[in-house]
């Protein structure tokens, strides 16, 4: 009918997944339509990495599968398709020139992640896709041909579709969970969504009174009583509401996933390098040596005073103690504190400052072979809808752009 125009492929949600998808699809040779809700395409993409967007990382695709621990395997015929060397020659093949950083990340030398969304929007515009914005998908039915698509403005046909519609991270960027409600209505399972990839709070005033402050490498865990949940070691941001920056990032699942996240504390190495016994010696060596200086200035020599004061207080030592004043008890408390900085934790700051989401779609009930929902034939599903996150660095923009570019390449047949 003239009212409902025929695609071979519907593409719903413009994101990384998405746009991937529709590229994948147009260029097997589908006649593809892409809805987007929103006014922009993308808009996660110009958010992402501190607007330089962080394409993907320096390993290869037993690498990407590693980072995500057990859930990775869902995704090897996904990389097979398009691996990181292909995400890589797919944004250089378009102008975007990339960089390694020495943390692994992959990022554009032009440090805008603007050339990454115009390099995706350049490659769709080459094929013959429909790019429909501001077309919400209201109703998503089956019928004889595949499945009928409604949006305010006009319904669509479609034999396959394809579910790109992200978690519920970053919702101002127009990710606020619509594709859950659209897979629970076909009889999908959604792992209950929490944040990840998130700043955490805690509930030690004198944290707030550091922000600004960066430890470019410490380590971080999650502990409840005596047990740890999660550990890395990396950079860290003191905030005035806490903790930020890619180590407590990293360690952030744990404590949305928690049914109560009072109950557990961060604890921080600030020397992760020296054992407890080396910083012992360092200490006692160096409070040797200088004796007559407050012991806040002598630890300032390797942390910033800030810090080096509230250490003390963690400590329990007074803040005008003088170097040569400390007696072994106390620098073993001291030592303690360096080695285990105890922050007890309040909670995150939630979906709206989340980079990625955890849970959703269960993976058990896709296809990793093709991105088909084992339930529901012709429908697909990619990218951040599925109940698969990983840590920072890029691995979850590999599993975007590898995860659609599957998709639609198995929705066009091929």
């Amino acid at each position: 009918m003239s009212d409902s125009p025929s695609y071979d492929v519907a593409v719903v949600g413009a994101g990384a997944a998405g746009l991937m998808a529709a590229i994948s699809a147009a260029e097997a040779g589908a006649r593809v339509l892409l809805l987007e809700k929103t006014a922009r395409t993308g808009i996660k993409i110009l958010m992402s990495g501190g607007t330089r967007c962080n394409i993907t990382h320096a390993t290869d695709n037993k690498g990407i599968v590693a980072a995500y621990g057990p859930p990775g395997r869902f995704l090897h015929s996904a990389l097979a398709a398009f691996s990181v060397q292909d995400a890589i020659d797919f944004f250089e093949g378009e102008g975007v020139a990339t960089k390694v950083e020495d943390t692994g990340k992959i990022f554009p030398v032009s440090n805008k992640a603007a050339d990454v969304l115009a390099a995706l929007l350049a490659r769709l515009r080459r094929t013959s896709a429909e790019l429909a914005l501001e077309s919400p998908l209201l109703r998503l039915e089956r019928c004889e041909e595949g499945f009928v698509l409604g949006t305010p403005r006009r319904t669509y046909n479609a034999p396959r579709v394809i579910l790109t519609t992200g978690g519920k991270s970053y919702p101002g960027s127009g990710t606020t969970g619509d594709g859950y409600a659209l897979t629970q209505a076909f009889g999908h399972t959604i792992v209950p969504p929490r944040p990840a990839l998130v700043p955490i709070t805690v509930d030690m005033p004198w944290v707030s009174e550091l922000r600004g402050i960066t430890l470019p490498d410490i380590g971080a865990r999650v502990v409840e009583g005596d047990q740890v949940l999660m550990a890395r070691r990396g950079s860290l941001l003191f905030a005035h509401f806490g903790l930020t920056g890619p180590v407590i990032l990293d360690i952030s699942r744990v404590v949305s996933g928690h049914p109560s996240p009072r109950t557990l504390r961060v604890e921080l190495d600030l020397r992760p390098d020296e054992t407890l016994p080396q910083l012992d010696e360092r200490i006692r060596v160096e409070t040797a040596a200088e004796g007559k200086k407050l012991l806040a200035a002598v630890l300032a020599v390797w942390m910033p005073r800030r810090l080096a004061e509230g250490v003390l207080g963690a400590a329990e030592l007074p803040l005008d103690r003088r170097a040569a004043a400390l007696s072994r008890p106390e620098r073993m408390r001291l030592v303690e504190a360096c080695k285990r900085l105890r922050l007890p934790i309040s909670g995150t700051l939630g979906f709206g400052k989340a980079e990625v989401t955890a849970g959703g779609v269960t993976l058990d009930e896709v296809d990793s072979r093709s991105m088909q929902s084992k339930l529901v034939p012709g429908l697909y599903l990619a990218g951040e809808l599925l109940d698969l996150d990983g840590p920072i660095g890029g691995y979850n923009f590999q599993a975007a752009w590898s995860t659609g570019w599957l998709a639609g390449l198995k929705a066009a047949g091929k």
